[in-house]
């Protein structure tokens, strides 16, 4: 199995101890059983797509597919669990279903009025190019880097997240844009340029400066004066509230940190990650389990759970797991063992041929835009395959 786009050798290295001493708490039948159901689920999935478009969710009303165009940020997590899916099975009917959906995103490399492009394009065309070798698609993806690249603004020292909304903001970066970064360091690899990489470093550090809280949760939108670089205002768009720790949000900041530590080796990034993780896994509002609402200031029998926060956090915190010692790494792994487990049973995984051809269950996208509330999402999906073909490379070592 070739390394995972997003795996880093500091997981598979550090983690292997664990493995050794016994400390992994699930099994291989474990994941085999939530990997061919999600093989055979995606199967139902496929059949439902139609050409030209990708799937996002289900409308809850009449279970009817939502698709969503190549330029949306969540066009890459098909294809992509699709080839985290063909990588485990190697069965060539998903691969084909992958490459036939990456056809219409190849466009989007040149794409420059998004900072999606790491969701968009490597989730995609680069675990493309891992399993394949096709050397095309490299070139897709370097010329995606350079698109990004283009938002970014040196003064502020951060890639610009929208361009709409500019009766409010004037240089709105969100927490959700630590997840690009990634991108850009793999693209500094191949290329020798070693300006993608200083503009993901800059940009971690100017979010880990103005982003977060003495309690270490994130602000969803930070928006700067693209002149001077000042800090305008310190917002939430999809949270419950300005002050709040909107939970998909925390889940970016923990992957986005944990994933510039292992590129970078720079100990102030996995410090931060260390301290977004104690956050989740220390809030009161946390349920037992481990399934966040969809924002750490509310909880209830009633508020709806968001899946996704869940899965990204899962798949974040194996890999953090690795990179930390004793106790803390003990208990990193086993939260992220806890939270698989949980997104596993029928609670939040469906049946096979349910919930649309979606993987989970009970996402919420955009609360207060009533939008994509307790339905499936494909990126939840996304991390938690992702997620699960990391704990079975945990099972190698």
């Amino acid at each position: 199995m070739k390394k995972m786009v997003g795996l880093g050798l500091a997981l598979a290295m550090a983690t292997s101890l664990n493995a050794q001493q016994g400390k992994l708490g699930l099994t291989d039948a474990f994941v085999d059983k939530n990997m061919n159901d999600a093989v055979a689920q995606y199967r139902t999935l496929i059949a439902r797509v139609p050409a030209g478009v990708l799937p996002r969710t289900v409308n809850k009303s009449d279970g009817t597919l939502v698709t969503a165009k190549s330029n949306s940020w969540i066009s890459g997590f098909y294809p992509g669990t699709l080839l985290y899916l063909y990588e485990y099975s190697g069965e060539p009917d998903l691969l084909a279903e992958a490459e036939k959906r990456l056809q219409l995103l190849e466009k989007e490399k040149d794409n420059k009025g998004t900072h999606d492009l790491g969701f968009m394009l490597y989730c995609s065309f680069g675990n493309a190019l891992r399993l394949t070798d096709n050397t095309y698609y490299q070139n897709i993806l370097l010329t995606g880097a350079e698109s990004l690249a283009s938002r970014f603004n040196p003064t502020v020292g951060c890639i610009r997240s929208w361009d709409h909304n500019g009766d409010k903001w004037k240089f709105p970066v969100i927490i959700d844009n630590m997840m690009n970064l990634e991108f850009l360091n793999w693209a500094s690899r191949i290329s020798g340029d070693s300006k993608y990489a200083d503009i993901a470093r800059i940009h971690a550090n100017t979010t880990l400066k103005h982003h977060f809280r003495k309690d270490n949760s994130s602000y969803h939108v930070i928006d700067y004066d693209p002149e001077t670089g000042a800090v305008r205002n310190k917002h939430t768009h999809q949270g419950a509230h300005h002050e709040s720790a909107w939970a998909r949000g925390q889940a970016w900041g923990l992957y986005g940190y944990t994933m510039m530590y292992r590129d970078t080796q720079d100990k102030a990034y996995l410090n931060q990650a260390r301290k977004i993780a104690a956050f989740i896994l220390d809030h009161p509002n946390l349920p037992a389990d481990g399934i966040p609402y969809w924002d750490y200031s509310v909880s209830g029998p009633d508020v709806p759970r968001d899946a996704s926060a869940a899965a990204i956090t899962a798949s974040a915190l194996l890999e953090l797991s690795g990179m930390v010692k004793g106790k803390e790494s003990k208990r990193f792994l086993q939260a992220a063992e806890h939270i698989l487990t949980s997104l596993s049973s029928p609670a939040y995984k469906a049946a096979t041929g349910t919930n649309g051809g979606f993987l989970l269950m009970h996402s919420t996208g955009h609360f207060p835009g009533n939008s994509e509330i307790d339905v499936p999402l494909s990126y939840a999906d996304y991390y938690y395959v992702e997620a699960l073909i990391r704990y079975k490379q945990l099972l190698a070592h």
